[in-house]
Parts: C-alpha cells; sequence; structure tokens
C-alpha cells in the first residue's frame, strides 16, 4: 500500500492498513447484483503552513464483474492554495481494478494525465498483490505524481516512486511487513526508503491491532534550494493502536499513533497520527465512504508538518 503525506494516494500507501482492513469487510458483503456504477469523490487538506488541497471528481466504471473487478474512468479537479497563492489542475485517468481474494484486492491501476500551471504530467497509482505461499506474499507498487508545494508546483517537480514489499505472518495473530523503494524526482533529487511494521491483534475476532511502524530514507543532498523540504536523512519510529468495529452493515475504524522523528543531526523530535473511517452498509446499491485524520511528520512541508484531512466516496451502483 500508500507515501508522500500531502495527496489522497501515498497517504493510503503509507497510513492505510487499520482503513483498508474496515473496507476489506464491508467489499465482502456487497451483492453481485449491479452492472455498473459511479459516484462523486471529495477530498481536502490543509496544513500548519495554510498550504490548502481540494478535489472534486467523479468515477465512473461501466461494467462491475465477479468479486468487485471493474475498468472505468476517473475525473479529478484539483485546487491549491497558500497565503493569497492558488493554482488549480484537471485530471483524467483510466482506472481499472482486480477481484478481490478473502477482502483483498489482488491489483489495481490508475493511468493518465493531469495539467496544472502550464505543466502536464503522465501520472500513475498502480499495485499488484502476489501470493508467494501460505501466509506470505509480495506486493509491488508504483506512484507518479506532482509534488504538492507552492514553489514545486509552480516549477512543475514531480517524482516517480517504485517498490515493493513482502508480508509474512509466522503466526495468524503476527504480520510482518517489510518494505523498499525508490524514489526519484524531476530536479535531480532521489530517495531510498525503507520501511518494517510488525502488526499484533491478540484477538482475531475483537478487531484490536497493535503495530510498530519504522521508516527511513535519505536524499541527494541539497546541494540548490529545492521547492520542498529535503533532508539528507530522515527516521521515524512509531507505536500505534487499531480498532475496527461492524454494526448492522456499518464498518467503523481507528487508528492512533505517536512515536519520534529524527532528521539529519537534529535531536528527536515528536510524531503523531490520528485516523478515522466510516463505511456505511450497501443500501438501495449505494455506499458512502468517509476518511479523516491527523499527522504530524517530516513531510515536503517541513521537519514539524502537521496536517488534517477528510475525504468522501458516494457509490452509486446501477
Amino acid at each position: 500500500m500508500s507515501m508522500t503525506i500531502r495527496g489522497r494516494r501515498f497517504s493510503v500507501l503509507f497510513m492505510g492498513l487499520g482503513l483498508h482492513a474496515a473496507g476489506a469487510i464491508a467489499a465482502d458483503a456487497e451483492p453481485p447484483a449491479s452492472t455498473m456504477a459511479a459516484g462523486p469523490t471529495f477530498f481536502a487538506a490543509n496544513d500548519n503552513e495554510h498550504f490548502n488541497t481540494r478535489r472534486t471528481g467523479v468515477d465512473f466504471f461501466p461494467s462491475l464483474q465477479a468479486q468487485d473487478a471493474a475498468t472505468g474512468l476517473r475525473y479529478r479537479h484539483h485546487e491549491f492554495s497558500q497565503d493569497g497563492w492558488s493554482r488549480s489542475g484537471e485530471q483524467l485517468a483510466l482506472a481499472a481494478r482486480g477481484p478481490l481474494a478473502a477482502g483483498i484486492r489482488t491489483w489495481q491501476l490508475e493511468a493518465g494525465a493531469m495539467s496544472q500551471g502550464g505543466h502536464t504530467l503522465l501520472t500513475a497509482d498502480g499495485s499488484y498483490l502476489l501470493p508467494i505461499a501460505k501466509g506470505t506474499s509480495a506486493e509491488f507498487f508504483i506512484n507518479r505524481d506532482f509534488v504538492e508545494t507552492r514553489t514545486a508546483l509552480d516549477r512543475g517537480i514531480h517524482f516517480t516512486f517504485v517498490g515493493g514489499s513482502l508480508e509474512h505472518q509466522p503466526h495468524p495473530k503476527v504480520t510482518l511487513i517489510g518494505t523498499l523503494g525508490y524514489q526519484d524526482f524531476s530536479d535531480d533529487n532521489h530517495r531510498r526508503h525503507a520501511r518494517f511494521r510488525a502488526v499484533f491483534q491478540p484477538d482475531l475476532d475483537l478487531g484490536l491491532t497493535f503495530q510498530y511502524r519504522f521508516r527511513h530514507y535519505d536524499s541527494t543532498p541539497n546541494e540548490t534550494r529545492r521547492g520542498y523540504f529535503n533532508p539528507e536523512r530522515y527516521q521515524e519510529n512509531m507505536l500505534l493502536a487499531g480498532w475496527r468495529y461492524r454494526y448492522s452493515g456499518w464498518v467503523g475504524s481507528v487508528l492512533a499513533g505517536a512515536g519520534t522523528q529524527s532528521i539529519a543531526e537534529t535531536p528527536s523530535g515528536p510524531s503523531r497520527l490520528l485516523e478515522f473511517g466510516l463505511s456505511s452498509p450497501l443500501a438501495g446499491q449505494q455506499r458512502l465512504d468517509l476518511r479523516a485524520g491527523y499527522l504530524r511528520t517530516a513531510s515536503f512541508g517541513g521537519p514539524d508538518y502537521q496536517y488534517r484531512y477528510v475525504q468522501a466516496n458516494w457509490v452509486i451502483r446501477f
């Protein structure tokens, strides 16, 4: 899953285990009665640097297949603003997803183009899950997008992020996940990422999880002024607790974490995470998914970056 803080796609790759589990349970309950689906989407975020992001759009899947597999179109209108500056962008993409297997999406891919401020970029967001053995699987991912800061958007700076992870369950209650990734920026910057996550479920029916997360990256030295935060080395350790609950078809989840982060040679500082999720039951062939969260961690915005977001997806099946 997954890895910038600004932007929906990387936050999913990076933070989404507890919320993904809730969505998977909801998807398993869907009856295969519809043949197509469409619906609006909304995303809003702001941070302690007064950078605001808004995304509105619509998804259209003309043909739903077995186990929720589908292919369709995705449109997004982007709005960015900060202290009197503003910028808008348009994005159109082909979106495809494979079938669910035990509530887990086997593959998904979004490929298209985004235009903003006179810059046009071919964008991509995809992942592929490869089972290796019982309790062991590998996942490969790719993400290509603009860097979302004022200066980076003005310059058209973008990145391509590729990598893979290995997941292993040594015990039904314990899951270990290791991830390696390489992030190439259009301004000749490069980042090498390493992450590790350990998840413990004390009771498989309780919906409670405890997690430990570690992430590290090193970047090309900041020889010239870049349009985003770029430490030569970054490291974070975090402990988290998550809980999901299902009632009458509704699925709710919460994930909270606290830890420390260190940047190059500076002293360690705090990092925090709090996320909520709520998915409605399938009522009249409709479903509403809501997400909200708060993050305090180093990102493109700086070493003490604080970020808040809300997200809503409404799916109507025909």
